[in-house]
């Protein structure tokens, strides 16, 4: 007799574990699967493709109503969670409840909304799904938009509104973008970048206030000082917060996210979470990389069969094309760590790499990334790069090679065309 498994959530984390689930024990479970979303599982992080009108949605698709019915999963899509009864085993959707023997709450997460007044106003929206996806591409070229937040999401959602003709500002309240992956050099390389396309970058910017129309349209952002953008749609990027709102009223344990050990149990002993709700021994999550790690454990998990979380490194990229970003680890100057720093203006390629005890423990890179996975898998693996060293920032091609020439080279117009400085 299978065993009755009630998923609330079709994310993409949820999405792989049932992946994992089917391939090893396609007759274990009877499952059911709410979403919120019209919708069963995409992949969510080709939004931005879609929005700049180089995918369309079917693309973007990985499970579709032939997979779920192939998998005889009985699918609650468009339907709400109300409430979970832990006492007597039951979900309780809109429509109805749904007995489980286990559960998994993959919940997600919400757009963080700053409490700016006029946040409510028709015209201000997030960025986190395929109807946040759809208002953006219905603007139309010669349209305003303004983004609030220079992160990742937030720059992904310009480059995508200004290559359909709309006049886009992105505000910042930072000094640089993308203040979390990148150091200032990088930044300013992606700052160039994104000017070139005609968006217009605020950093050091205050968002004060969403202003209306006679019609109560946003019309306008105002920031601190007075200035005022205009505007005909205000789009919030300024980050993401667990969704914990069932899981805390079911009385389960609850931090940042819902709070889970190794194997991804909750409080309650039939009761598993999994993706950006949760929390793991302190850490919550936004990258796909460790909720892909968390769906193979908790597939593992539900079969009974050995498997731990472990939260490892993970590396940032930024899918705007024509902007190559790689991120990884600590970049942070501090005491006892070495900067090796190259920087061709002319062709746009930055590199930053931080050594400490022999290790690499940080990258940054802009304008030419393909070796930023063999970076990574240094940093990740803590490997001792002190025979690398000379060539380490030119790459795995360059292992073999004589030292590189240090020196600037000089340009017919007295500029240095290549800069490599190594640090303290």
């Amino acid at each position: 007799m299978p065993e009755r498994l009630v998923i609330i959530g079709a994310g993409m984390a949820s999405g792989r574990m049932l992946e994992h689930l089917f391939e090893d024990a396609p007759e274990a479970f009877e499952v059911t699967l709410f979403n919120a979303e019209p919708r069963g599982t995409y992949n969510r992080l080709m939004l931005s493709p879609v929005l700049a009108g180089e995918m369309s949605y079917a693309e973007i698709v990985t499970h579709d109503g032939a997979w779920y019915a192939r998998h005889n999963v009985s699918c609650r899509f468009g339907e709400r969670v109300t409430a979970i009864d832990r006492d007597r085993k039951r979900v309780i959707g809109v429509q109805g409840a749904v007995p489980y023997d286990r559960l998994v709450i993959a919940t997600g997460s919400a757009p963080y909304i700053p409490p700016l007044p006029g946040r409510d106003l028709a015209g201000v929206i997030a960025y986190r799904d395929v109807e946040d996806t759809d208002r953006m591409i219905g603007l139309g070229a010669g349209s305003k938009a303004v983004v609030i937040g220079g992160g990742l999401l937030g720059l992904e959602a310009a480059a995508g509104m200004a290559a359909r003709g709309v006049a886009v500002t992105v505000v910042h309240r930072a000094g640089h973008l993308m203040n979390r992956q990148l150091d200032v050099p990088a930044a300013d390389l992606l700052q160039q970048a994104l000017e070139a396309r005609g968006i217009t970058v605020l950093c050091n910017a205050q968002s004060q206030e969403i202003l209306a129309d006679d019609k109560g349209q946003a019309c306008a952002l105002r920031l601190a000082g007075g200035t005022e953008l205009a505007c005909d749609l205000v789009v919030m990027a300024v980050g993401i917060v667990p969704s914990v709102g069932l899981a805390r009223a079911a009385g389960l344990t609850v931090g940042q996210g819902i709070c889970v050990d190794d194997h991804l149990l909750t409080s309650d002993p039939s009761i598993y979470a999994l993706g950006e709700c949760v929390e793991h021994r302190g850490a919550v999550f936004g990258l796909v990389a460790p909720l892909f790690d968390q769906a193979k454990v908790l597939a593992q998990t539900l079969r009974d069969l050995p498997g731990c979380f472990v939260n490892k490194d993970v590396s940032t990229k930024l899918k705007v094309t024509g902007c190559d970003l790689f991120s990884a680890g600590d970049f942070n100057e501090g005491e006892g760590r070495d900067s090796i720093t190259f920087s061709d203006p002319r062709t746009g390629v930055y590199k930053r790499l931080v050594i400490e005890n022999n290790r690499l423990i940080g990258a940054v890179i802009y304008g030419d990334t393909q070796d930023g996975g063999w970076f990574f898998n240094l940093i990740r693996d803590g490997a001792d790069v002190s025979a690398l060293r000379d060539t380490l920032i030119f790459g795995p091609a360059y292992q073999d090679a004589p030292d590189p020439d240090p020196e600037p080279v000089a340009t017919a117009d007295g500029h240095a065309a290549v800069l490599m400085e190594i640090s303290a």
